[in-house]
C-alpha cells in the first residue's frame, strides 16, 4: 500500500488516498469485505488529513482517486449481485426439494444444532 514519495509534500496525502483506494479495490475485487470494512477508519483518518481547500496541483490525483472509488463501487454492486443470485439459486432449490418432500412435517426454519 506505500506509494513513492511524491515531490511535492503537500501532494503527500494525496498520493497516500490514491494507494488507499487502489487497496480497497483490490479487496473489493477479491471479495474481501470484512478486510474492506476493517480500512474505514484509516480511509477516515486519510480524509482528515486532506487540506481544505486542495491545491491545485492535487487535482489529477484527487481525479483519480474519484475514479479509483467508482471502481470500487462498481465491484462492489458486482459482489452484492452475485450474492444475491447465490440466495436466489439456492432459494429456488429449496422450494424444489420441498415440493419433492411430500407429505413430510415441518420442520423449523432455525437449525439448532449449527
Amino acid at each position: 500500500m506505500s506509494a513513492p514519495a511524491p515531490a511535492n509534500a503537500a501532494l503527500a496525502p494525496y498520493e497516500a488516498l490514491i494507494a488507499h483506494a487502489e487497496h480497497e479495490l483490490e479487496l473489493a475485487g477479491r471479495g474481501d469485505v470484512p478486510a474492506l470494512l476493517a480500512l474505514t477508519e484509516s480511509w477516515d483518518a486519510l480524509v482528515a488529513r486532506l487540506t481544505q481547500p486542495p491545491p491545485t496541483s492535487a487535482r489529477t490525483l484527487i481525479e483519480r482517486a474519484t475514479l479509483i472509488h467508482e471502481r470500487t463501487r462498481i465491484e462492489l454492486i458486482r459482489l452484492r449481485e452475485g450474492l444475491q443470485a447465490e440466495l436466489a439459486t439456492t432459494l429456488r432449490a429449496r422450494r424444489t426439494a420441498e415440493g419433492y418432500s411430500g407429505a413430510l412435517p415441518a420442520r423449523p426454519r432455525i437449525d439448532r444444532s449449527a
